[in-house]
């Protein structure tokens, strides 16, 4: 019974930990990025749960959903196999993605902020040979990625931990922008659940070659938010 009950355990202090690490009181500061959700509110393409459930479908399968999906998967796979090349490659590709000036210093900043936690509380000389090994910042998704892979999590699991994480931060963001009801963001929590879900699965399989997006009205959004009068959030 000893090895059966030690695997249970492993797995669930790795489930413990992927929860600590997508909490919303994890400091990576991400409740103070919109991710351009600010100005679309302000003119009027956000205006309430329809709208908002509709717009972070869109962000989550088109936009930065599917890119920072993409470059997680290939970041896991790259930790995984202790592939230097690839993870480099990676970290480059997440590095020049971003489509705006914003975005671009929300993932990075995340991504330094989520490293520099992990590593200072969960220390592992794997951890520090993969920051040694590039030359720039790592944005959100290849870090949590590749710590995800260096800590044995499932890619799947982690993935989907990770998507869930962005969602929910947006409609916190979408709770204090719009304003929305605490009940009213519960019910686009639940209708994207399924798709949160069908999402990390379908980007598991995904190469970086694949890396893309298209959502051209959320980027301009981002963009417009630099000049923005008037802002609650960075991005």
């Amino acid at each position: 019974m000893t090895q059966p009950m030690e695997g249970m355990r492993m797995a669930d202090t790795a489930l413990l930990r992927l929860m600590t690490w997508l909490s919303p009181s994890f400091p990576v500061g991400a409740f103070s990025y919109s991710h351009g959700l600010e100005y679309a509110v302000e003119a009027g393409m956000v205006t309430g749960a329809k709208t908002l459930t509709a717009w972070l479908e869109d962000i989550l399968v088109h936009g930065t959903g599917r890119a920072d999906g993409i470059l997680f998967a290939a970041s896991w796979r790259a930790c995984k196999a202790d592939d230097d090349a690839a993870w480099r490659d990676v970290v480059e590709q997440g590095y020049a993605f971003a489509p705006s000036a914003e975005l671009a210093m929300e993932t990075r900043n995340q991504g330094a902020a989520f490293l520099k936690a992990v590593r200072e509380i969960w220390p592992t000389e794997k951890l520090r040979h993969l920051e040694n090994a590039v030359d720039r910042p790592i944005v959100y998704p290849v870090a949590v990625g590749g710590v995800c892979a260096v800590y044995d999590m499932a890619l799947s699991k982690g993935l989907a931990a990770y998507l869930h994480g962005f969602i929910a931060t947006l409609i916190s963001a979408g709770v204090r922008l719009i304003p929305l009801g605490q009940t009213e963001a519960l019910h686009v929590t639940a209708h994207l659940e399924t798709r949160i879900l069908g999402h990390a699965e379908a980007m598991t399989g995904t190469v970086l070659d694949e890396l893309a997006s298209s959502t051209p009205c959320a980027d301009i959004c981002s963009m417009h938010h630099e000049t923005q009068t008037t802002r609650l959030f960075r991005s």
